[in-house]
């Protein structure tokens, strides 16, 4: 169908074609206009279809971008909702760890606390003890050295007088 159109309009194009006379100037606006419009005719029959295609090519490829543009924005968005959900989650664990490990803090703090308590009342007592034993044992000191110079003092000046005088000696 289409090669006939085609072929009418090369043959009317050719026989309605001016002879380029110049005593026909003025009748030859008719055969100048078919022909103008057999050309354009021709001109759309045959690029038409190729244009269409193509502008309509581009416009769904243009829809197919702004839908992938669309997509990636809502993707993005609902990446941003998690993002914002898991920030919360760790401000949320950033409080409770710090909550307990204040806790912690102070249960470790009291546990030491209580054990130096403890170890200061043990060394308090250790303490003690030893101070006891060092005055028992200056006590035995004393009481021995008395007991050796009274025993290397001659029996004759023995007497309490004596005695005294020598405990009060030591003992000053």
């Amino acid at each position: 169908m289409s090669r006939i159109l085609v072929f009418m309009l090369m043959i009317s194009t050719y026989a309605l074609a001016s002879s380029g006379s110049a005593e026909n100037s003025g009748t030859d606006i008719i055969q100048r206009t078919v022909n103008f419009l057999l050309f354009a005719g021709l001109i759309w029959y045959l690029v038409a279809e190729p244009v269409k295609n193509y502008f309509a090519s581009r416009s769904q490829s243009i829809a197919d971008e702004m839908k992938k543009v669309q997509d990636k924005l809502r993707e993005t968005a609902n990446l941003k909702k998690d993002a914002l959900a898991k920030i919360s989650a760790a401000e949320k664990f950033a409080q409770d760890l710090a909550v307990s490990s204040k806790k912690e803090n102070k249960i470790v703090n009291d546990n030491i606390m209580s054990q130096c308590d403890a170890d200061i009342e043990i060394m308090a007592k250790q303490q003690a003890v030893l101070i006891e034993f060092e005055q028992r044992k200056m006590v035995r000191g004393v009481v021995e050295e008395t007991l050796k110079e009274v025993l290397a003092q001659s029996d004759e000046s023995f007497d309490k007088e004596a005695m005294a005088n020598v405990i009060l000696k030591k003992v000053a």
